[in-house]
């Protein structure tokens, strides 16, 4: 597969200015505020697994409007508050079966997995969580439901769903609430990233070659899904540009970006084609912490850094999060 993208030296510079709305953080905190005035309990259950030597209990935790979500957490059998990764799940994925993930439980972390509502069958071992809201027309997948305005649009309860997640975790009795980490590849880096955005006090904010970054460029340069849902929606819906890219301004992760406060550690790939590297840049670049790197993989496509991007996170994260 060819480059994608732009050259590396100048991907470092990338920096575009990206549409931010004037009511940016109002709309997340009432959004965010709506939900928790929503209630909604905790439940903890273990799960059914022939996993003996970690915990792995079976999550439910409301979510946008207080809607269950489910998630698993697997960790050590050991005592004390222990640190947490939050990790988030690519696009149509879901959270699989019980214990599927062990890496970061065997390193000593408590690892928390979030269904995402509506999908899990598109690849993987399924998801469990439904998605009890409709749509107005749209393209076949997720990108352009409710996409006509912020307040409906699919990403809206996603988001949500990931920051109530962390109010969840930081009640659990084996956690150590100072020291929470957030990651996912794909899809999962962009709702980590939002929840960087949208959640003070984290440790570590770990994307890898997120999606759903600077959608002006990606909807109309990604050769690949599933950017491409956006782009056969406006071929449809032909006067409906400035609206909808109005609404996913609301969305961006340049924008998210922009807000995250703690480290951070990103990847990109610079021959995918399905995030654009420009796309991952644009908002690693609007990053204000001085605590950042990213990790460059410039001959692979979309799969990134896999295992070796883990150990390289695995060893971030350790230098940040122990006491």
């Amino acid at each position: 597969m060819p480059l994608t993208d732009l050259p590396l030296e100048q991907l470092r510079d990338f920096r575009p200015e990206v549409a931010e709305p004037a009511d940016f953080d109002r709309f997340w905190e009432d959004t965010l505020a709506e939900s928790r005035a929503s209630g909604g309990a905790i439940e903890r259950r273990a799960a059914l697994t022939p996993i003996r030597e970690l915990i792995v209990e079976d999550l439910t935790f409301p979510g946008f409007g207080g809607e269950a979500i489910r998630a698993w957490i697997t960790r050590p059998q050991r005592e004390g508050r222990l640190p947490v990764v939050v990790e988030y799940i690519g696009y149509n994925g879901g959270r699989g079966v019980a214990g599927e993930k062990l890496q970061w439980a065997a390193a000593g972390y408590v690892h928390v997995l979030m269904d995402t509502r509506g999908q899990g069958s598109g690849w993987g071992t399924g998801g469990d969580t439904p998605d009890p809201h409709g749509s107005e027309a749209s393209v076949p997948g997720f990108m352009t439901r409710g996409i006509s305005d912020p307040a409906t649009y699919y990403y809206r309860r996603v988001f949500t769903d990931g920051v109530r997640l962390i109010d969840a975790v930081r009640e659990l009795p084996f956690v150590d609430a100072g020291r929470i980490a957030v990651t996912g590849s794909s899809q999962g880096g962009g709702i980590a990233l939002a929840v960087g955005g949208l959640v003070h006090g984290l440790v570590g904010v770990l994307p890898d070659v997120p999606f759903l970054c600077h959608f002006g460029r990606s909807v109309q340069l990604t050769p690949d899904q599933p950017f491409m849902e956006i782009a056969r929606y406006l071929a449809v819906h032909r006067d409906q540009d400035e609206r909808v890219f109005r609404t996913l301004s609301y969305f961006d992760g340049v924008n998210f970006a922009r807000r995250v406060a703690a480290p951070a550690l990103f990847s990109v790939a610079l021959m995918d084609g399905i995030v654009l590297p420009s796309s991952v840049f644009a908002a690693y670049n609007h990053l204000a912490v001085d605590d950042r790197e990213i990790a460059v993989y410039p001959f692979n496509g979309h799969e990134g850094g896999q295992t070796h991007q883990w150990v390289r996170q695995a060893e971030w994260l350790s230098a940040r999060s122990t006491p």
